[in-house]
């Protein structure tokens, strides 16, 4: 069993800046694939950034070029580092843990891109 909390969201100006943080239980976090979806109201779930145990990242076609996802496996952490926000990045953001099939959710945190 995993768990996860997010921290990180809040209101943010279009063109600002935030950085998500995703801490993680267990003593087996590094070998977890980590990622960050999104979903706003109305629409489905979207997968934002993944980053694997050896470090490869994967991206959402929307936020390349703008958001940066990390890993600190001594810290059982993963980050989402968001640049140049805009105002459809607005979503509640979900940390998610994936290993051998089994899929675990954090409970979410909203990011609000407005003026």
């Amino acid at each position: 069993q995993v768990q996860l909390v997010e921290s990180g969201g809040g209101l943010v100006q279009p063109g600002g800046s935030l950085r998500l943080s995703c801490a993680a239980s267990g003593s087996i976090f590094s070998i977890y694939t980590m990622g960050w979806y999104r979903q706003a109201p109305g629409k489905q779930r979207e997968l934002v950034a993944a980053i694997i145990s050896d470090g490869r990242t994967n991206y959402g076609d929307p936020v390349k070029g703008r958001f940066t996802i990390s890993r600190d496996n001594s810290k059982n952490t993963v980050y989402l580092q968001m640049n140049s926000l805009k105002p459809e990045d607005t979503a509640v953001y979900y940390c998610n843990a994936a290993l051998g099939g089994k899929y675990y959710w954090g409970q979410g945190t909203q990011v609000t891109v407005s003026s």
